[in-house]
């Protein structure tokens, strides 16, 4: 892998751990937040599986379907399978919370937001273990 591409994966994959932080962060500090922190927790498994494709100088679609980037990874490593239902769990959190027309009256629960943050952390750190390490972010 060249200069420019390690670059590149290691930008989408400091911004997907940056996402975890926050997601983190906010679902530490009471339920009141839960919503922005399952949409960090998307945004994590979304950059995460954005920098797996970049790893493989694959073409990035702009996309927010956490369901179709893990279709994309299939040709190139059918390991990745196994995060389709993590994906799956995390996609409507793409767009769920983030509008006020959206939201309606039912926040996530703080044990809804838990398992947003299981599956980010896990997406992430299967990515981590599919891109070569001089790739990571420091």
């Amino acid at each position: 892998m060249d200069e420019a591409r390690r670059e590149c994966v290691r930008s989408w994959l400091a911004k997907a751990r940056n996402d975890l932080r926050a997601a983190r962060i906010l679902a530490a500090s009471g339920e009141s937040l839960n919503d922005t922190a399952v949409h960090h927790c998307q945004q994590a498994a979304e950059k995460s599986l954005k920098g797996y494709l970049a790893s493989r100088d694959q073409p990035l679609e702009r996309t927010h379907a956490l369901e179709r980037l893990v279709e994309l990874t299939l040709p190139l490593d059918g390991t990745l399978a196994s995060l389709m239902p993590r994906a799956v769990f995390l996609n409507p959190y793409a767009t769920t919370f983030r509008y006020p027309d959206l939201i309606g009256s039912q926040l996530p629960s703080v044990e809804e937001v838990e398992v947003a943050v299981g599956h980010a952390q896990e997406v992430y750190a299967f990515v981590l273990q599919h891109v070569p390490e001089d790739s990571h972010p420091s």
